[in-house]
């Protein structure tokens, strides 16, 4: 029987559980690279050199978000919003692409929001009691086999892995950011600051993401509106034009994730368009998701960083993409 893994081994359990192997992998899919149309609106970032990292110390050392280090990125573009259900299913539909959530027959939900049957729970990981191994579900049914996307076609797509979203970059000719244009783009043109809108978690006392709030992982008092996902378009762009670049789902990047690589990359003088580790077993993860809380995860912030499996998915976790 496929289960929900006990333990992740590293402290980035909370954010997203990894799927625990079984030595089974998805089959391989043919996918005819820039065949699809990609129809989501771009960002321009312009080239600069930046300070990548924590500025204010919030971060746990073993998430490698210090030292601060100056990076150079060469000029991009970038989605405006996550990919929503609308571009996935038009992806599906044109390629006939199956989630490894659909081919592995389950994936992670969180637990006050599952909609299944009893008999569909296949695991619940001690350590993150809050999140549920669930049959059936997937992206067209992100909380379980009794829920849709009917009424969610401009929410993030979820329950998509990292090569899930790789499969989907290769469809449409495009790429995911690397961790260094992730968080650039997300500054918004603004050195320093923790959150995209300033330092701050409130301004002028609302909400401007969409992030946990009450007691975590039993009460959440949803003054933000939402137990889960939001819309791509709400609450208010940065100052490059990108909407929710924290909170709501966390975004998949290009690189393998290690916790030494910032002090290793500048030891090695790779400081222009750096692209992470040269291999790995965990690939980075940017932004939070609805899920984090100042109180146990506080991820939610320019400079956070976690990380998952390649073939990991959850409700929490989706992707943006930029141009190759």
């Amino acid at each position: 029987m496929v289960r929900m893994p006990e333990h992740t081994g590293h402290e980035h359990a909370c954010c997203a559980p990894a799927r625990e192997s079984s030595g089974e992998e998805a089959p391989p899919q043919s996918l005819a690279p820039g065949a699809g149309h990609h129809a989501i609106e771009q960002c321009l970032i312009p080239g600069q050199t930046f300070a990548m990292g924590d500025h204010h110390g919030d971060g746990r050392r073993a998430d490698g978000e210090t030292p601060v280090h100056p990076v150079t990125v060469s000029p991009f573009s970038i989605d405006a919003t996550s990919v929503t259900n609308t571009d996935w299913a038009a992806f599906a539909e044109a390629s006939g692409y199956r989630t490894e959530a659909e081919t592995f027959g389950y994936s992670a939900v969180f637990h006050l929001a599952v909609s299944a049957d009893e008999a569909d729970i296949i695991g619940r990981p001690p350590a993150t009691p809050w999140w549920l191994g669930v049959t059936a579900a997937d992206w067209k049914h992100p909380q379980g086999r009794h829920s849709g996307i009917d009424d969610l076609p401009d929410h993030p797509v979820t329950h998509i892995s990292w090569n899930d979203a790789a499969a989907y970059c290769t469809w449409a000719g495009r790429r995911l950011p690397t961790e260094a244009e992730w968080e650039v783009a997300a500054r918004g043109g603004v050195p320093g600051r923790r959150y995209p809108w300033g330092d701050g978690e409130l301004v002028d006392g609302a909400w401007p993401c969409n992030i946990w709030q009450g007691v975590f992982p039993q009460e959440n008092t949803l003054e933000d509106g939402y137990l889960t996902t939001a819309p791509v378009r709400s609450y208010s762009p940065n100052g490059y034009g990108l909407w929710q670049v924290v909170g709501n789902v966390w975004e998949w990047c290009s690189d393998w994730a290690h916790p030494a690589y910032y002090r290793s990359g500048l030891a090695a003088g790779i400081v222009t368009d750096p692209s992470g580790p040269a291999s790995g077993i965990q690939k980075s993860m940017r932004g939070g998701s609805f899920l984090c809380h100042s109180s146990y995860c506080n991820r939610y912030r320019n400079a956070a960083r976690s990380s998952n499996t390649p073939d990991s998915s959850m409700a929490n976790t989706g992707f943006r993409t930029v141009a190759q």
